[in-house]
């Protein structure tokens, strides 16, 4: 019984964070920040390479092409309504900072056949896609290799619906809800771009897609210190 009880007050308290950060677009709930503040791309930047080709770089060489990632952020990113559209033609848009153990929300929206995803620490990703592709759903790690890369249950809302991930990361290790439901429990993220070293500690949270267009609002984090 006392499990029970507990088991249903943890719910309760989800819903009731999943309520908050519903109830204004681009306003965090409480403890959160707001990542994108609805009106402009600021605190955002363009992709430049991978976390390893961009150690490899000297400032200036960073600098310079941190500028010609950001030129092309800006013609292919946008905001429309409130949220973040993404035209399908450029690379990912990314966190001007970087971040270490987290607790974010996020909402999406695809077309159908899409093909999304959440970098966490600059690495892939927290999977979206249309489950009439991937009867799985979104939500799993895609890109790992020994530890689990599909997500638990499919929870995705129907193509043109907006979906919301709670994601926390801990360590190496990621969590995530989608739409409420746990699809990812304490799973190992692997470092996608150095396959012999875990994954790095701090880095940028990139949102990233292929070949068409989708949205993305409502981008709350609460660091975990």
């Amino acid at each position: 019984m006392k499990s029970t009880i507990l088991s249903a007050l943890a719910t309760l308290a989800f819903l009731s964070a999943t309520d908050v950060a519903r109830s204004a677009d681009n306003t965090p709930p409480e403890g959160f920040v707001a990542l994108f503040n609805g009106k402009d791309l600021a605190g955002w930047k363009g992709l430049v390479g991978d976390p390893k080709s961009r150690a490899a770089m000297s400032p200036e060489q960073l600098t310079e092409a941190q500028k010609k990632a950001d030129e092309q952020m800006r013609a292919h990113w946008k905001v429309v309504e409130g949220a973040l559209e993404f035209d399908g033609k450029g690379q990912s848009l990314c966190t001007a900072r970087d971040y270490g153990d987290f607790e974010m929300y996020v909402d999406w929206k695809i077309l159908p056949h899409g093909d999304s995803g959440i970098y966490l620490r600059g690495s892939p990703q927290v999977q979206i896609w249309d489950p009439a592709d991937r009867p799985e759903g979104s939500g799993g790690l895609f890109n790992n290799q020994t530890h689990p890369a599909k997500p638990l249950k499919c929870a995705d809302k129907p193509v043109g619906h907006w979906n919301t991930f709670r994601i926390r990361m801990v360590g190496d290790k990621v969590t995530v809800w989608l739409n409420g439901e746990l699809v990812v429990d304490n799973v190992v993220l692997e470092n996608y771009w150095e396959r012999d070293k875990p994954i790095y500690p701090t880095g940028q949270i990139e949102l990233q897609n292929h070949g068409n267009t989708l949205w993305f609002k409502n981008v709350y984090l609460r660091e975990i210190k």
